[in-house]
């Protein structure tokens, strides 16, 4: 289901790093005001994982599929580019 509560069906699940969520997370508490600890409760990016679980995301530690298939397309069209201007050179 996506944000606008309508199921998704892909091929590719979504995936994302459940320490960028430990990281939101963490950052949102110190702005309130709060002082989270890292470690002393455990591991949190086990339950960061399941939490993106419940919500039908993949956790994975190469983050969100879509920013690393643009990333890699990026850097196809710069190794392109790259090549041609090493070709046309004399």
């Amino acid at each position: 289901m996506d944000a606008h509560g309508e199921t998704t069906h892909s091929d590719h699940p979504e995936t994302y790093n459940p320490w960028s969520i430990v990281n939101l997370v963490f950052n949102h508490l110190a702005e309130e005001g709060l002082h989270p600890v890292l470690g002393e409760a455990g591991d949190p990016g086990k339950p960061a994982a399941e939490l993106l679980r419940a919500l039908g995301i993949t956790p994975a530690a190469e983050g969100n599929r879509m920013e690393s298939e643009q990333r890699k397309q990026r850097l196809a069209e710069i190794r392109a580019a790259f090549e041609m201007s090493h070709v046309e050179s004399p």
